[in-house]
């Protein structure tokens, strides 16, 4: 059981991690801007407020206890101390020194264990000797220096005098609070460090606290949707019982007409007594009518409210998830302030020099995206450095400025999107070089890569393994980096692309949503399935004839803004099986232009429905990646309709055949004979099979085992395989296996012809996916044909 003492302590030591972590990124942000300064005058107020927070973490690591801590920021203290004073010069090495000292306390703070101080105190301790050194040889000249010397000393105290005294705290007022234990048995001051946390008018609370609040409430939006249903739904059927009764209204009409006319042409004894039925049935009709009416007014009073109730609660729901949004919305500044050391270290171990600029680091994006951005960032800047940005000599002689420089600017597009533009002033990315690799990579073939554009090509280094680096070091040259990045602000539901000039520089554009977890998206009709497409990948929505359709090099392709735009169907980029379509005799046909990184193309769909607001559902640890999907939402009326992953989907239509080719290749296969792979290692069985096959019209390739089979698989077409069973390299279970594994040929019909009889052999060939088991020992030609004619 815990005790009171050690819980106070636990507490204390989270919030000291916190204030802790304040400090270090205070003293690292510090030593970058120190580090280029020039004017000693501008370097004074940046070296007091630097001993300041290396004073104020030393306290703080002393009340919980690290000695570790406390003895490195003691040695810090002095050097800052003596920079005060200057007792010693700043240097480069001087700043190696004291970037490594915030590295080891960070170290120290998280990971005491695992961190040693040994290397740092060595280095620092031979700077307090140099210091100690330095202040044993003053003489008395000090009091011969110039008037202006001594009035720049006298300009430094002053500052730093007046830099000292606004938070000079000795004490706490008696009224201050105090830490309260689980009683008041154990009641322990708080340190004076921590003293502002308490009485601040801010709170510290957890991430996953409210995380858990905003999931509850985005949650709620679900509800919203329904009641907006709901209320689309009253009104509906507030329009169709109005048709009625205007329907019993005219029918009513027509009766008394009706009944008129037959009492002035009958006699009077019937007209009696049918006159008598008539009143009633009219009675009925009025009373009837009298229902419709109420029930009318009811409904409409209730379709009223709802309608209220659903403006009411969406609204509130609006202003309380945009306040949630508020409150876990943080400036890009929060990521960018790690960015400079890491551009400071990358530069200084390839020993160039580079300057980071940073522009709209004050606009807010959701934590959730930002804490996703880190890894990018840093691909980007290691990219950056180590591929683009030259080494000074070289700079100089293409006569560059001898340091290079990376500019991150961040803007707003809209209330829903980001754009963030990274730029390097470096040698650029050459498309010839890409080309080479991709080719010799055999990502593409070496006529494809030179028909590509230089745009297009140089899009291939967001291809893993692509890099025009030629050697590999442990910053890049994997060709992974890019990739990754690319990776994750598309599962963010972003962007991104890339321009490049050979000799003056690259730039990468990112756009992101502000928020990832609600987004406007419209919804779409695909046969009888229903899909969401995020709004801010649809450039727009379209109608054309079919004969506006052109086919250029077998693909369909329309004419849209005086350019060709490339057409495919939804329905077979997402593989869903032929169906008629719901508007057959339509002349017309729909289309949404998707756009993604440099791409566009025009998807045909059933139906444009609505545009609405979406609640985004991962789908899972089991459904990680889904290729075209990104998750789900649950629409208004309970329907769960999946969300489509456009990058994905733009890169898939470049996998489909047009309808055109694909019809006149189903016509060519009809007339084609259908193919067949035989895998049987031995000659004489291998050679019955294929007689037996040919003989029957089907054109015949062998192989010798399993292996042999996949190979061929992979290089031709086939319709069938028919294989053994035992078979040196691979057997026929394991070659069914493959071939089920493998999605191009997951479908392919296998027959196996084999001598393995017991059930246990027929029992696994069917659970590893054959379609047919044959045993040799009552093989008959007959039978073997019949079922390959059923299969194909």
């Amino acid at each position: 059981m815990v005790s009171n003492e050690e819980a106070f302590f636990k507490e204390l030591l989270s919030m000291y991690k916190i204030e802790a972590e304040e400090h270090l990124k205070a003293i690292s942000s510090g030593l970058l801007k120190l580090e280029k300064t020039v004017k000693v005058m501008d370097q004074i107020p940046i070296v007091e407020t630097i001993y300041r927070e290396a004073h104020s973490l030393k306290g703080a690591s002393r009340a919980v206890n690290l000695i570790d801590v406390e003895t490195v920021c003691q040695s810090v203290e002095t050097v800052f101390s003596a920079l005060k004073h200057q007792q010693i010069d700043i240097t480069p090495e001087l700043f190696d020194v004291l970037h490594q000292s915030v590295d080891t306390v960070s170290g120290l703070i998280e990971s005491p264990e695992k961190t040693e101080i040994s290397d740092i105190m060595r280095k620092l301790t031979a700077l307090e000797k140099t210091i100690l050194s330095s202040s044993s040889k003053k003489t008395e000249s000090t009091s011969a220096r110039t008037g202006q010397e001594a009035e720049k000393i006298k300009q430094t105290k002053t500052i730093s005098k007046q830099m000292e005294e606004p938070d000079q705290i000795d004490t706490a007022p008696e009224s201050e609070p105090t830490i309260v234990a689980s009683d008041d048995s154990t009641r322990s001051a708080m340190p004076k460090e921590f003293e502002k946390a308490l009485v601040s008018d801010t709170i510290r609370i957890s991430t996953s606290k409210l995380d858990s609040i905003l999931l509850q409430t985005e949650e709620m939006l679900s509800t919203k949707l329904a009641v907006l249903q709901q209320s689309k739904d009253h009104k509906e059927l507030l329009l169709e019982v109005a048709t009625l009764r205007k329907g019993w209204e005219k029918q009513e009409v027509d009766f008394r007409g009706t009944a008129k006319e037959f009492e002035s042409n009958g006699n009077e004894t019937d007209s009696a007594m049918i006159q008598s039925q008539m009143l009633l049935i009219n009675s009925l009709m009025l009373e009837n009518l009298i229902v419709f009416k109420d029930f009318e007014d009811k409904l409409s009073n209730l379709s009223s409210l709802t309608d209220n109730n659903a403006r009411s609660f969406g609204g509130m729901l609006d202003t309380l998830l945009e306040d949630m949004k508020k409150l876990l919305m943080l400036p890009f500044s929060t990521l960018l302030r790690i960015l400079p050391k890491v551009v400071r270290d990358l530069s200084r171990d390839q020993g160039k020099d580079v300057e980071l600029i940073v522009k709209g680091s004050t606009i807010e994006i959701d934590r959730r995206i930002l804490e996703e951005l880190k890894d990018p960032f840093i691909h980007i800047l290691r990219n950056c450095i180590d591929h683009g940005i030259e080494k000074p000599d070289e700079r100089l002689k293409n006569k560059k400025p001898k340091g290079g420089t990376i500019s991150i600017a961040i803007s707003q597009l809209s209330a829903n999107q980001i754009e963030i533009i990274i730029v390097d002033d470096g040698g650029g990315i050459d498309p010839d070089k890409v080309r080479e690799v991709v080719a010799k990579k055999g990502i593409i073939s070496k006529s494809e890569a030179d028909q590509l554009d230089d745009q297009e090509a140089v899009m291939l280094i967001f291809q893993s393994e692509v890099s025009t680096s030629p050697i590999i070091t442990d910053l890049s040259g994997r060709g992974l980096g890019l990739p990754i990045v690319r990776e994750k602000v598309e599962n963010l539901g972003g962007s991104i692309t890339i321009q490049t000039e050979v000799g003056e520089g690259t730039t990468f554009r990112i756009l992101l949503p502000v928020t990832v977890a609600k987004f406007r998206g419209i919804l779409i009709q695909v046969q009888d399935q229903y899909f969401i497409i995020p709004t801010t990948n649809v450039e727009r929505v379209i109608r054309f004839n079919h004969e506006d359709v052109q086919l250029i090099e077998n693909k369909e392709s329309i004419l849209m803004d005086g350019r060709m735009l490339a057409l495919t169907r939804f329905q077979d980029v997402l593989e869903l099986p032929e169906k008629k379509s719901i508007h057959p005799d339509s002349d017309s046909v729909r289309a949404l232009v998707l756009s993604s990184a440099d791409k566009r193309v025009a998807f045909t769909c059933d139906r444009v429905l609505s545009e609405q607001e979406v609640l985004v559902k991962n789908l899972g640890r089991q459904l990680i990646r889904v290729r075209n999907i990104a998750g789900a939402t649950i629409l208004g009326d309970g329907k769960v309709v999946s969300i489509l992953n456009v990058p994905d989907l733009v890169k898939s239509a470049a996998k489909v055949v047009s309808v055109s080719t694909r019809r006149a290749k189903m016509e060519e296969e009809k007339l084609e004979k259908k193919r067949i792979l035989v895998a049987e290692d031995s000659i004489t069985s291998r050679t019955l099979l294929k007689n037996i096959l040919e003989s029957a019209g089907y054109e015949v390739q062998t192989t010798v085992d399993g292996m042999d089979a996949i190979s061929a698989l992979k290089s031709a077409t086939f319709d069938l395989v028919v294989s053994d069973i035992e078979m040196p390299r691979m057997n026929g279970f394991d070659l069914v296996t493959k071939i089920r594994a493998d999605r191009s040929t997951a479908e392919l019909p296998v027959v196996l012809v084999t001598a393995l009889e017991s059930r246990e052999d027929r029992e696994r060939g069917i659970d590893v996916g054959a379609n047919a088991y044959i045993v040799k020992r009552s093989f008959d030609q007959s039978n073997l044909l019949d079922v390959i004619k059923k299969l194909i």
